[in-house]
């Protein structure tokens, strides 16, 4: 592991003055992405959902992880609790997020909070090695607190894409970032992957060497996270005379009136964020769920489940550079609707797909398209919002509860259908009508000039972008 303590103290640079597509700066911030998408992939794509099925069939004692559980009082399906937990955690993300970047945007803490996330969503991944049939409640918390952790760090992060990127490059380094979380989560899995099939070498119980497998990605994620930290220039707080210091709360609800107010007079971003909420739903839900699918209806073993996930990454690297490349010859709309359009096809086969060589193909389609959806969606929101506003996480904030709205619906309607009809395939399936939605509100994009023209818009909104 690479010594983060040996990288210089970033200078404490005004926040909103960061020198663009500096080496240093960029390069540290696509680590954050090599730090934290080992819990995309460790904990919510591959191992966690498999142990989270062993453990429902020991507590029901039956062999289906469907089988419903005791939580609280309710009798849930196994299957049907993890989605609800990851619906509940975006959900309070959700809540939450809006006003703690306005906060951020305000106080000139944005590094700050985005540590306090980070710390937040590493410990409790760790703590997740205590999860056992008798830790199911506690261990489900755990779970949520976790997932907050994640989707909260992540807003603060893409804010600064904008603020360290001249705009031409935001593609490629969103690409970067990306690609460089599919390496680093891929080699860490690689490592827990070896623990779990290893560990009667080693001498390990096998649930032992898969919650140490939890432990390690919480130390992954805080200990690369010290590269991006030190990296990002330093928080320049709010300057002397600005604002009293303990105004923050209110202040912190009036800068997100302010982006509110802006959002109101710039069509293309509400048709972009109209567009992105619907087809994310789907996209985010498959991923989420894509494990317990072939869990519980293909019935894969678990080292097939993990190897398709490992081939899901590497994919994912290809496909975000491709798409990232296709963007540059026909635009970001347009090859955005390629994905989606990919997307609408892998419902469809998913609802028909069998074990063997078919789910193989399925799931490096999917893996293609799923890296290149999330970069260009980051990107092409970049290259929408006003351009030099010094309130980036404030408009992130909405870009994120746009995020996270879209999984808590996507999430809640597959469990939803999957527990009324008693079938995966049927959720699956559903899935199609969100990619169609996004589809046709991505068409309305295109042929448009992505940034709204503000020179006529209302004087209030010039004074907002200029940070008075």
């Amino acid at each position: 592991m690479r010594d983060a303590t040996a990288a210089p103290a970033a200078p404490a640079t005004d926040l909103y003055h960061i020198p663009k597509d500096d080496k240093r700066i960029t390069r540290g911030w696509t680590f954050y992405d090599w730090a934290n998408s080992v819990y995309p992939l460790v904990i919510t794509s591959s191992i966690f959902p498999i142990y989270w099925g062993a453990m429902v069939k020991a507590v029901t004692k039956t062999d289906s992880g469907k089988s419903p559980v005791d939580f609280l009082g309710f009798q849930v399906p196994g299957s049907s609790l993890l989605t609800y937990a990851i619906s509940a955690a975006f959900l309070f993300i959700a809540i939450i997020s809006p006003f703690l970047t306005s906060l951020a945007d305000f106080s000139g803490r944005k590094k700050l909070f985005m540590q306090i996330f980070c710390y937040l969503g590493a410990f409790s991944c760790a703590a997740l090695f205590f999860f056992t049939p008798d830790t199911l409640t506690l261990s489900t918390f755990v779970f949520v607190l976790a997932t907050i952790g994640f989707s909260g760090s992540i807003v603060f992060y893409n804010s600064y894409l904008p603020l360290i990127s001249s705009e031409e490059k935001y593609d490629s380094l969103s690409a970067r970032g990306f690609s460089m979380g599919y390496i680093g989560s891929v080699l860490l899995l690689l490592v827990c992957l070896g623990l779990i099939m290893g560990h009667e070498a080693i001498g390990l119980e096998e649930g032992f060497a898969t919650r140490l497998a939890f432990l390690l990605t919480g130390l992954w994620w805080a200990g690369f996270a010290q590269i991006a930290f030190f990296a990002l220039p330093a928080d320049p707080g709010r300057p002397a005379g600005a604002a009293d210091e303990s105004g923050w709360l209110l202040n912190g609800f009036r800068e997100l009136g302010k982006v509110w107010d802006q959002l109101k007079q710039l069509p293309n971003l509400k048709r972009f964020l109209l567009a992105y909420f619907t087809y994310n739903m789907g996209v985010q839900t498959v991923m989420y769920v894509a494990t317990i699918f072939g869990d519980e209806e293909l019935k894969l073993e678990s080292t097939a489940l993990i190897l398709t996930i490992l081939l899901l990454q590497i994919v994912g690297i290809l496909g975000a550079y491709l798409f990232s490349k296709l963007s540059e010859r026909i635009g970001n709309t347009r090859a955005l609707s390629w994905a989606v359009f990919i997307w609408m096809l892998i419902c469809i086969g998913g609802y028909f797909v069998q074990a063997g060589w078919s789910f193989y193909a399925l799931a490096a389609v999917i893996g293609l398209t799923m890296g290149a959806v999330q970069s260009l969606s980051r990107s092409t929101y970049s290259k929408i919002i006003p351009e030099n506003t010094p309130n980036t996480a404030a408009f992130f904030s909405f870009f994120d509860v746009t995020e996270k709205l879209s999984i808590v619906i996507g999430t809640a309607v597959f469990g939803v259908i999957a527990q009324l009809t008693g079938s995966m395939r049927n959720s699956i399936l559903s899935l199609i009508v969100f990619f169609v939605l996004g589809l046709i509100f991505l068409l309305r994009l295109r042929g448009k000039k992505l940034r709204d023209d503000v020179s006529g818009a209302d004087p209030k909104l010039a004074e907002g972008l200029s940070g008075n």
